[in-house]
């Protein structure tokens, strides 16, 4: 697929551009129309199961609704008080509508920034791309990738510690404080486990001549080609496109402090 394949480096620094260029504007229009066009990379190009995106862009929209209706409620006095949208049966101010859907559909745009490159990106493919075209030490990304990888295995070793403690008769926590001193039974084992694994891993690394050196040759070569320029360039191009229209519409206007 099209952005699965699109190089790590490249996809994080379009998406840190287009999130600081829409940090720059604030006006509704320009983040709705660039989250529709992000909805439509997701799912329709990254084929990125609908379900499986409203799981996780959902806690994200709640909030966004929370930002809305907070701005919208209490507002600072509006330069233009007789210019009023009704909305649930109350007339609020169009300036403050407006920053309410400013700051709300800003909120989605990066959420939905965020969603498109963790759903599509692999992130050890991340990692190995930022050794070889962000020139990433590799002490600090093998730390990394070598943290992301005890990830599971830390739940796996939790189950059973927890396993272990209810075959020797400890009770499962019905309080808070119970549950609180529950945790604390759990975390030396499970950090001595975690202190073992690291040990290992060192040495492990060491006996293979790891010596963090950037002169190193990679299994997994990442390049930068046309495809991920024009990634980058689509992107960007759209963004600005958005942003014209924005100010044909006469409803552009740049961040000046606005909250």
């Amino acid at each position: 697929m099209f952005i699965h394949n699109v190089n790590p480096s490249i996809k994080a620094i379009t998406i840190i551009v287009s999130v600081f260029l829409l940090a720059l504007v604030f006006d509704p229009i320009t983040p709705l129309c660039f989250v529709i066009w992000i909805w439509i990379l997701t799912i329709g190009v990254a084929k990125i199961h609908w379900k499986k995106y409203l799981v996780y862009f959902s806690p994200f929209f709640i909030f966004a609704l929370g930002m809305f209706w907070t701005n919208v409620m209490f507002a600072n006095e509006p330069n233009n008080p007789a210019d009023v949208i009704t909305l649930f049966g109350r007339e609020f101010p169009t300036e403050d509508v407006n920053t309410a859907l400013a700051l709300s559909l800003r909120i989605l745009s990066f959420t939905s920034l965020s969603l498109l490159f963790l759903l599509t990106t692999n992130i050890v493919h991340f990692i190995l791309s930022l050794m070889q075209q962000c020139k990433l030490p590799p002490k600090l990304a093998y730390g990394i990738l070598a943290g992301y990888r005890f990830l599971p295995m830390m739940k796996d070793e939790l189950v059973l510690i927890h396993a272990a403690h209810r075959v020797r008769g400890v009770n499962r926590a019905k309080t808070m404080k119970e549950a609180f001193q529950q945790y604390k039974r759990f975390a030396i084992p499970l950090l001595a486990s975690a202190i073992r694994k690291a040990e290992r891993t060192a040495i492990a690394m060491e006996s293979k001549g790891f010596t963090g050196s950037r002169d190193r040759t990679f299994y997994r070569q990442f390049t930068i080609g046309p495809k991920d320029w024009l990634f980058l360039v689509m992107m960007l191009g759209m963004l600005l496109i958005f942003i014209t229209v924005s100010w044909q519409l006469g409803y552009l206007k740049w961040y000046s402090g606005e909250f």
